[in-house]
């Protein structure tokens, strides 16, 4: 990751180079990745790196979340 040096698991991006990614760039990807799978750690990176704004837009327009996460952070999202 190019945005503070975060390391993400090669098993979240699966299908990537993950060291190849940035956070401006690919941040709806890594947005719906780590929503959907990852752990509390990257999900703590993704609060600190975007701003909620962004991630609700994600968590709104996404048609890759699954359902059940779409589900969780809209109500994650409101309580704040």
């Amino acid at each position: 990751m190019n945005e503070g040096k975060f390391e993400f698991r090669q098993s979240l991006f699966w299908d990537t180079d993950a060291k190849k990614l940035n956070s401006k760039k690919h941040s709806r990807y890594i947005i719906e990745r780590v929503l959907d799978h990852g752990n509390d750690e990257e999900v703590r990176w993704l609060q600190k790196t975007y701003s909620r704004t962004i991630i609700k837009d994600v968590v709104k327009n996404s048609r890759v979340i699954q359902p059940q996460t779409r589900a969780l952070w809209e109500i994650l999202m409101k309580e704040k």
